[in-house]
Formats: structure tokens, sequence, C-alpha cells
């Protein structure tokens, strides 16, 4: 269900909490729509096709192809923001982290769309006004929004959509 979050003047972000498992919130044309996804590989496949999906999958997004079946409606989008994450709990989750960061910034790049990373810490410090909140504490935040993430990366990917538009507003 849409959830509205700022204005409806506000421009099309896409905001991502990219992983395995990506968070992702969509604010267009005044609603707000949010999610997780899962990229993990299956049993027979190389781990490349976790970049293949997320490619596939964004492509899809920028496309409108995917959010005119969540919006009914397909403005494009104006900028994507993502979590910038500077360090990592092990060598995997980085250089899975880097796979997905190379799969958007190429993407962006090529479709001539604006990004831009967010530090981890300025997001919490955002909406719990602490940066190095824990992850339950940006979930009830989000929940105390009027939303009802699934789980934690939906949750940082509705904490950094939050960031996203108040800074948009701020710059106006």
């Amino acid at each position: 269900m849409p959830r509205h979050i700022a204005n409806d003047s506000a421009p099309s972000i896409l905001c991502l909490d990219l992983g395995t498992r990506t968070g992702w919130a969509l604010h267009d044309d005044g609603a707000t729509f949010s999610g997780s996804i899962t990229f993990r590989p299956g049993r027979y496949e190389g781990g490349g096709m976790r970049y293949l999906r997320f490619h596939r999958w964004l492509s899809d997004l920028l496309a409108n192809t995917r959010r005119a079946k969540l919006a009914q409606q397909a403005a494009p989008i104006d900028a994507i923001y993502f979590e910038e994450v500077r360090a990592h709990a092990g060598t995997d989750a980085a250089h899975i982290y880097g796979g997905f960061l190379a799969t958007l910034t190429s993407c962006c790049e090529q479709r001539g769309v604006a990004y831009q990373g967010v530090p981890v810490g300025t997001i919490k410090r955002h909406v719990t006004g602490k940066g190095n909140a824990p992850k339950e504490a940006v979930i009830a935040a989000m929940r105390a929004r009027g939303f009802s993430p699934a789980d934690d990366n939906e949750a940082d990917a509705l904490a950094l959509l939050d960031w996203a538009i108040h800074e948009a507003e701020a710059g106006r």
C-alpha cells in the first residue's frame, strides 16, 4: 500500500540497500513503495547470476516496466541513492557489495541517471538521532513514520529515502 512520505512535488527517487537481499524504496508521484528482493544464486548457478538478476531488475525499474505495475504510472527516475558501506563484516560481503555497486553505477551511467552514495551513519543519524544505531532502532523509526518494513533491508532503504527527500526539500 502506498504511503506518503513528503509532498507530491518531490522528484522521483529510488533508494537501495545493496546486497544479496536488496532493500528498495521508491518515491514516485507523491506515493512511496518499498520492499526487499533476493538475488541469491541458485544451487546450480554461478555467483555472477546475482548481478545479472540485479541488472535485469534495475533495468526494468528504470525502463518503467516494474514501476508501472507498482504505481500505475511511469515518470522517469530522477535520482538513485544507495547506502554507502565503508566497512564489511567479511571479505565475501565486501566483494558482493562491490559487484552490486559496479552493476548499479554502470547501469546509471549508461542511462544518464544521477546516483549518490550516502554513508550508513548519516542515514541512521537522520532517522534515529544516533549514527551507530542498531538495526532494530532503524526499523522502529520507520514504523513510527507509518511504514511496515518486512526486514532491516527494506527499513534501511526507507530511511535512506526519508533522508533523500529531506535533503531535496532543504535544497529548494
